[in-house]
């Protein structure tokens, strides 16, 4: 009796149909080509901007692998590998048509500082004059240093969260023989801001005035270059003095880049938000609607406006920059980078200090302490109730003064 139920059982088995489960999206694979042996600023970028895009990949929903294996272009397809990254040079020989013809079978690129770099523009002309649209390099900026860009196109998947103006991370920075602008298939995403001049410390070597682009993308492929990716080095010993992925706001640009040419999904714009005292009632916010580096950060009746908007957009390890939607470049920062109780707290632009960075929790009544990644020390409204008084930071002792609603 057993024997015949096993064999009804299995041939009910043979006749089921398997339901399917709901579909998934396939996390895409970036893959990244470099050498790693010239110039020590290049290798120490390498050497960093490899266990980036690791951990990006892990935190984003895609897979990296870094090779150095350049021929594996010869007969890469899409279907391999959905986005391809230059680190520190470009194709040779061969390597170039396999990389043309991955390309035009749909392929993704993201491609960094000195994978454009050429004085023989001619010598590659569908990658330097048709695919990159820049020709010959001209000159470079020295020594390496950050810049003020100013973001020209805010509607590219690769934009949405950069501010109007931005400073990037240090960098050596390249000239090109044609002008971009003049180029229809060529959608210039950044370019130097005229703040940042004279650009570079030796003057020999500097840029005074003029037009810049840094990042841009071809219409006509999915895309993207950015003229970053060349560290400040100490080259006697051999020690970096930068790090490309110093900038926070920078990253972001890199992180939405790569899930647009993926396919992947973008991270959301974190929404702007009023910062309400539980002690007092009263917001935090930008004295006078001030724009400039060192306004002060006080406490105001709540109004409605726009000084009083600020949004946490995520750093590392938990922490966030509080962005100022009057100009989302400045951020609530703790005067001289103090670790004393009662320091006072103004706007100042975003370099990535631990100063500028705060980690918000949130408790079960909604409202949240806001601690400082530098000293520890809370965000806390002052003993005076009266508007314009400025904010502090103060020993963590979980008072009303010292709680905040965002909403």
């Amino acid at each position: 009796m057993a024997r015949k139920l096993l064999a009804l059982l299995a041939m009910l088995a043979a006749t089921l149909v398997p339901v399917a489960s709901p579909a998934q999206a396939a996390p895409f694979k970036v893959l990244g080509f470099y050498y790693g042996t010239n110039d020590l600023a290049h290798i120490s970028f390498v050497k960093e901007a490899n266990p980036w895009l690791a951990r990006t990949a892990q935190e984003n929903g895609f897979t990296y692998e870094a090779t150095t294996d350049w021929n594996r272009l010869n007969a890469l397809t899409p279907a391999q590998a959905q986005v391809v990254v230059f680190l520190d040079d470009l194709p040779n020989g061969t390597q170039r048509a396999g990389f043309q013809r991955y390309m035009d079978a749909g392929g993704a690129w993201f491609g960094f500082h000195v994978s454009a770099f050429t004085q023989n523009a001619n010598e590659w002309s569908w990658y330097h004059n048709t695919f990159l649209g820049k020709g010959n390099f001209v000159n470079n900026t020295w020594g390496p240093t950050t810049a003020t860009l100013k973001v020209e196109t805010r509607t590219h998947p690769s934009t949405l969260r950069l501010p109007e103006k931005f400073t990037s991370s240090v960098s050596e920075w390249y000239s090109w023989s044609r002008d971009l602008r003049t180029n229809p298939d060529i959608q210039v995403l950044a370019s130097v801001d005229p703040s940042s001049f004279p650009l570079g410390t030796d003057p020999n070597q500097q840029w005074r005035s003029g037009y810049y682009p840094i990042m841009w993308t071809n219409k006509n492929y999915k895309m993207i270059y950015a003229n970053f990716g060349h560290n400040a080095m100490d080259y006697a010993a051999n020690r970096p003095l930068s790090s490309t992925f110093a900038s926070a706001t920078q990253n972001n640009f890199l992180i939405d880049s790569l899930l647009w040419l993926g396919g992947g999904t973008q991270q959301p714009q974190p929404a702007w938000k009023t910062i309400v005292n539980l002690g007092n009632g009263k917001c935090v916010d930008a004295r006078s609607a001030g724009l400039d580096n060192g306004t002060v950060i006080q406490q105001y009746s709540c109004n409605g406006t726009t000084a009083q908007n600020f949004r946490a957009t995520a750093t590392s390890d938990g922490y966030s920059r509080l962005d100022y939607r009057n100009d989302p470049a400045k951020v609530l920062d703790v005067s001289n980078v103090s670790s004393a109780d009662g320091a006072g707290i103004h706007l100042w632009t975003y370099g990535g200090g631990t100063n500028q960075q705060w980690r918000v929790t949130t408790g079960a009544d909604g409202y949240s302490t806001i601690t400082a990644r530098h000293s520890g020390k809370c965000l806390s409204a002052p003993a005076s109730t009266a508007d314009g008084v400025q904010l502090i930071q103060a020993t963590c002792t979980g008072s009303a003064a010292q709680s905040f609603r965002l909403g």
